[in-house]
């Protein structure tokens, strides 16, 4: 199917406010428009980063390494969500899985960079850093305009909330096998940081509280458009 038939022009279902909505409509038709660079650049995101976790991929025991790309595997999950869209094939599944990896991914990746900087800088060069604080800031912003291209159904969210809570428990809580499987920060975990908490416990707030925000932001998305969903059937 041709990719003007979903046409990018079209508005959302509703306005939504900003804090839902916060990408401005112009540069959301934009990234629609320009959908097949979108992807394009996502699948080479994703090469970068299993590339980038090479390293940490032969510390981990083989049947655990789904869970160790956390970042390719969201910009995978949203360049599949902007492919299918663009095909008139759209999967509210696969976009949920985006809105949350690309959220969570995305916020996480920053907080930890600026959170444990100075190691960081010891060891990656100032561009390499530069690039990994602004590519993943920008997972958020492209997260914020798959409102353009689902409602979120219930079932939908409760798949991503699913696989991000499983994530989320072998990476900090219950390896199952091995170490944690998060990824690798250039601190020893014990190490004190600020207010008393360690190293390891920063980076887990961060990962529980971003994988509980996408879960809000797509609910409420769901219940702002709630009249015009309801009119929908199968919804």
């Amino acid at each position: 199917m041709d990719v003007m038939q979903n046409d990018p022009d079209r508005p959302p279902v509703d306005r939504l406010p900003g804090w839902l909505a916060p990408v401005p409509e112009p540069l959301e038709t934009l990234g629609l428009r320009l959908v097949w660079l979108v992807v394009a650049v996502n699948l080479a995101g994703t090469a970068f980063g299993f590339w980038y976790y090479l390293p940490q991929f032969s510390q981990t025991p083989p049947e655990m390494w789904l869970f160790v790309p956390d970042s390719p595997v969201a910009t995978l999950f949203i360049a599949g969500a902007f492919a299918l869209w663009a095909l008139g094939r759209e999967n509210d599944y696969l976009t949920a899985l985006a809105f949350f990896g690309n959220i969570k991914l995305g916020l996480w990746t920053p907080w930890v960079l600026v959170v444990f900087s100075d190691a960081f800088l010891e060891f990656t060069a100032v561009p390499m850093y530069a690039f990994l604080l602004v590519s993943h800031l920008a997972m958020v912003v492209q997260a914020f305009v798959l409102h353009r291209i689902t409602d979120f159904p219930v079932a939908a969210v409760g798949l991503a909330t699913l696989w991000y809570t499983v994530d989320l428990t072998v990476d900090y809580f219950i390896p199952i096998v091995g170490d944690p499987h998060h990824t690798t920060i250039p601190v020893e975990y014990t190490t004190e940081i600020a207010l008393g908490a360690s190293a390891f416990q920063l980076a887990a707030w961060g990962a529980v509280v971003l994988t509980i925000a996408p879960l809000f932001w797509a609910l409420a998305t769901r219940l702002e458009r709630r009249p015009a969903v309801d009119e929908q059937p199968g919804r």
